[in-house]
């Protein structure tokens, strides 16, 4: 693999920390600014819906520029956003500097994606896309925790000031590994929105959604199951949610395999496993044991549709990449807020701190059900300018075999 995809994976870690360490401090924030714990989760969602906005405007404000500069652009407005995180005085500012790290999110992974798949071979491209987002995953495996166990000892703060740190090493790493790249200015806008036109994109963003959603609707709360539930003391939540990262981690690159080998089964397959985790761990989260096993999976199976994702909606929009890659970072992060939100409202109505992970189970369940529908209605090829779409996945097909 070439050696640039470290740095977007360098660059994915960063972000990926933004977003997630804040899951494991949600108690100390909340008692930091005297606010409820489904408050604290809008965090979460309001990060989330962030990523939503900057995924899609900005991804078609710097469709024309080089997209070298735009990763470096993205990366100081990420840093930018975790120096007011850093040092806000209320609640409010606080969410402020999430809105302003989130708004770079989005269109990040949407370039990196294009510009990862486009460092590599046909038949790679699933795993190309999987290094990058290798990233974000390792940020769960070990910058979540790390993260999470630093904020309990120096104070939550002291975890944005560390992501600041991350910030300014990857964007200097971007800037000596990802080779100079070509803007995409032969490409209008109304081309690229084009596909939108298509149901099949349509499909893809809604599996987005629902799969992440079914993930993170658990996950926003888990450190309130864990210690409330679960009965596991606070100081271990950090090092509990290194199962959680490490599952991640397995399933992203095993995820990235399968999609390159049968897409559509892949997905149909971790959808539903996913909505069985889920729900097995809703129901078993008294046990000590049974968490630890529910954790790994649900990271495993969560994030190993990832991968799978993001190359079925590149897949139909073949000839628009960068938008739809982006409408796809859109997606994946509208269903984080959608599960953070729903979970926080199940929370809100008093029904229990494992309520959260039966949303997710309804999310994945949902997820099934539109990813079979679309297999059925996906068997012609995709509707591009040419037949490069369909030549790109059979060469994928082919390389699998």
């Amino acid at each position: 693999m070439p050696i640039g995809l470290i740095a977007l994976a360098l660059g994915g870690f960063g972000i990926g920390l933004t977003e997630f360490g804040i899951v494991g401090l949600l108690p100390e924030v909340a008692d930091d600014f005297n606010v409820s714990e489904a408050v604290a989760g809008y965090l979460v969602s309001g990060y989330a819906l962030s990523v939503a906005v900057g995924a899609l405007g900005l991804t078609a404000a710097i469709s024309r520029f080089d997209r070298k500069k735009v990763l470096v652009g993205l990366m100081t407005l990420f840093i930018a956003g975790n120096l007011i995180s850093a040092v806000a005085p209320t609640y409010e500012l606080l969410m402020v500097g999430r809105i302003v790290a989130a708004l770079c999110h989005g269109a990040f992974f949407s370039v990196g994606a294009v510009v990862a798949s486009d460092m590599v071979a046909e038949n790679k491209k699933g795993g190309a896309i999987a290094l990058m987002f290798g990233g974000l995953t390792a940020a769960n495996v070990l910058g979540v925790p790390l993260g999470t166990f630093l904020g309990q000892q120096l104070g939550w703060r002291s975890t944005f000031w560390a992501i600041t740190v991350i910030g300014v090493v990857a964007l200097a790493g971007i800037q000596a590994l990802v080779p100079a790249t070509t803007s995409s200015a032969q490409t209008n806008l109304r081309a690229e929105l084009a596909v939108f036109r298509r149901g099949q994109v349509w499909v893809s963003i809604a599996l987005s959604v629902l799969a992440f959603g079914g993930v993170i609707g658990g996950y926003t709360y888990i450190a309130f199951t864990l210690t409330e539930v679960s009965g596991f003391a606070t100081g271990t939540v950090p090092w509990l949610l290194v199962l959680f990262g490490a599952g991640t981690f397995i399933g992203n690159f095993v995820g990235g395999k399968a999609a390159d080998r049968s897409l559509n089964a892949a997905l149909i397959g971790i959808m539903a496993v996913l909505a069985v985790v889920m729900g097995v761990f809703a129901l078993t989260a008294e046990s000590k044991i049974a968490t630890l096993v529910s954790l790994l999976l649900m990271g495993t199976i969560g994030l190993a549709s990832a991968p799978g994702l993001q190359v079925r909606t590149m897949k139909y929009a073949d000839d628009a990449p960068t938008m739809a890659s982006g409408a796809n970072i859109a997606a994946f992060n509208v269903g984080n807020a959608l599960g953070a939100w729903l979970g926080g409202l199940a929370l809100a109505a008093g029904y229990g701190f494992v309520s959260p992970l039966w949303v997710g189970a309804g999310l994945a369940l949902a997820g099934l059900v539109v990813v079979a529908a679309g297999s059925l209605g996906g068997s012609t090829a995709p509707r591009t300018s040419a037949a490069s779409a369909a030549s790109r996945v059979e060469a994928v097909e082919a390389g699998a075999r």
